[in-house]
């Protein structure tokens, strides 16, 4: 129960990604295909499922194929667990990163434990925010340095370029962030 391998695939989502990836029309990928335009919005919206005949046909539009859609798909369920067990660690263990969300979804979501490479600097095209759920970190974003206590919060809007590092011991910071693949960046000055 909860486990993502026995969730049923919703193809859709990876049949829009890689749409989007080559930066196609829906019309396009039915012209190349021979299926309807109507048909293919159905499936990339998850309420058509396509036979192998027309995953195939799609696939062949989206210059790919039916298994590596298949492969790309995401799991159809609404609620998993990602349990901490396996997380490792204790006094002195190395830095380590886990995603706390899996799959490929509209949000992602990562746990630093322990230090970070901190001349390391970072930018991401879609807003983030940063939890400190543990110890403290020293956050660098345009020009200034932010120090950042145990349930303190910071906000990025996408594509500020920013660094950190954790100033205590066995800190535990939780990143969340609109997933990359999504569209989410506004053009032009946020109000």
């Amino acid at each position: 129960m909860g486990d993502h391998k026995e969730q049923p695939l919703r193809v859709g989502a990876a049949v829009r990604r890689r749409r989007r990836a080559l930066d196609l029309t829906l019309a396009v990928v039915a012209e190349r295909s021979g299926l309807s335009v109507p048909f293919l919005s159905q499936i990339e919206n998850e309420r058509a499922r396509p036979s192998q005949n027309s995953l195939e046909k799609v696939a062949d539009a989206l210059r790919t194929t039916a298994v590596e859609l298949l492969a790309a798909a995401d799991p159809a369920c609404s609620v998993d667990v990602v349990r901490a067990e396996g997380a490792g660690g204790g006094p002195g263990a190395a830095p380590r990163v886990r995603s706390l969300v899996r799959g490929h979804h509209q949000m992602h979501a990562s746990e630093f434990i322990g230090d970070h490479d901190a001349g390391r600097e970072l930018q991401f095209r879609n807003d983030q925010l940063m939890y400190v759920a543990d110890g403290a970190v020293e956050i660098e974003a345009e020009g200034r340095a932010y120090r950042l206590g145990r349930g303190d919060t910071l906000y990025l809007t996408g594509g500020v370029r920013h660094r950190w590092r954790a100033t205590v011991p066995e800190t535990r910071l939780l990143v969340v962030a609109v997933a990359e693949h999504i569209e989410a960046v506004r053009d032009g000055p946020r109000r």
